[in-house]
């Protein structure tokens, strides 16, 4: 049988799914980082899955791609993580704002697995309000200088290039606009022998053991100023389409952690758990939790391939302002509805599971520690509610300009 396009690439992240199972599983009761997700991805061929084919990538559809993410998902949020960070807000901004030039130095690199990639937005002090960061450039000559500071960054120890952003040094008024650069992790400092790029990797985290959680300081970084992305000035326009990518990732992968549980939920108490002499699933208290993670499935999948088509087809027409705002927002729903639907899914599998859900041993606790996170990064509940809200309301009552 003659496969389509969009079914062999579903059949290669299958075949991905299948190998990196049992090493995810081992890594995590070992809360070691797993280092065979880059090689199993580019022996699979899908670091760059909704790239272009002109580019490297398999030119995948928004809609095929939030497929691939969601089983990918079913492996865990850490493995789905990296592919969130390499390619959704890593190749994507590149591809969207990047010029001919930087499109063809980074983004065949970055699907053939040499150029990891990551989205260095996050400060310290700079959370849901991004305007509050702190990382200055100045120009100087043929490069910029960039110095700051980025947290919670995700690949963010073991990018090769990072999408970062920051505001002009000294700048004031209308001249105080952020820009986006590419930043290589290899850069020199300004300030002489020194690496310009020192990041530290964060491993104090509640779930997520086997992915890379970075912080990294940008020391008088030297970027060539070829390697500004987009127009300057433009960083904050950047960074929240970029996020609009993000948001569709995270809620694909909370579709997949929400189809794992729901399987592991069915065989455990189908055909494992006996408890007053039958298998916990004829209790009917049990049949209630299964009852609900299968809603939890069933609106998620429908809001998530509904933001799916919604991106496509702004996609299609980028200079289509309506399309591109339809998008922004069901993207928005999507992740907030998903990343909550799999949290309570998790929550109500460790409860199937009792005892033994407690455990990182079994996929549903691994789960439920690792997509609270999901709750936080890419847009926070709250942003999100107030976004959804201020679209139901009207741009007047919008929270913040």
């Amino acid at each position: 049988m003659i496969r389509s396009e969009e079914q062999q690439l579903l059949a290669d992240v299958e075949a991905f799914c299948q190998e990196i199972r049992p090493i995810e599983e081992l890594c995590y009761v070992e809360h070691t980082f797993n280092d065979q997700v880059l090689p199993l991805a580019l022996k699979h061929n899908i670091l760059g899955m909704p790239v272009p084919k002109e580019y490297g990538g398999r030119g995948a559809s928004a809609t095929t791609y939030v497929r691939a993410l969601a089983r990918i998902g079913r492996e865990g949020t850490g493995v789905r993580t990296f592919f969130s960070g390499h390619t959704s807000i890593g190749e994507y901004p590149i591809l969207t704002w990047g010029n001919e030039e930087q499109k063809r130095r980074y983004l065949p690199a970055a699907c053939r697995g040499e150029k990891i990639l990551a989205f260095g937005l996050t400060e310290p002090e700079a959370g849901s309000n991004p305007l509050e960061m702190q990382t200055t450039y100045e120009k100087r000559g043929d490069h910029y200088v960039l110095s700051g500071t980025k947290y919670l960054i995700s690949n963010g120890g073991i990018a090769h290039a990072v999408i970062a952003f920051g505001y002009p040094k000294n700048a004031t008024g209308a001249n105080r606009r952020i820009s986006a650069f590419i930043v290589d992790t290899d850069a020199p400092s300004a300030r002489g022998a020194h690496p310009g790029f020192l990041a530290e990797n964060l491993t104090a985290k509640m779930g997520m053991p086997t992915s890379n959680t970075a912080m990294f300081e940008l020391d008088e970084c030297v970027v060539p100023a070829t390697n500004m992305l987009g127009e300057e000035g433009t960083g904050f326009r950047i960074a929240m389409g970029t996020l609009v990518s993000g948001r569709l990732s995270v809620a694909a992968g909370c579709l997949g952690v929400i189809e794992d549980c729901l399987a592991e939920c069915v065989r455990y108490a189908t055909q494992e758990r006996q408890q007053h002499g039958k298998f916990i699933g004829k209790h009917q208290l049990v049949q209630e939790h299964i009852a609900h993670i299968e809603m939890d499935r069933l609106a998620s999948e429908a809001l998530v391939l509904q933001a799916a088509a919604s991106k496509d087809a702004s996609n299609a027409e980028p200079t289509n302002a309506e399309l591109r705002a339809k998008a922004e927002l069901l993207a928005a729903q999507a992740k907030f509805y998903a990343a909550n639907a799999a949290w309570d899914a998790a929550d109500r599998a460790v409860q199937v599971y009792g005892g033994r859900g407690w455990s990182t041993l079994y996929r549903v606790g691994r789960h439920l520690m690792d997509v609270r996170v999901c709750r936080i990064y890419e847009g926070t509940d709250e942003i999100l509610k107030l976004k959804i809200a201020a679209a139901v309301l009207g741009k007047e009552f919008e929270a913040y300009k």
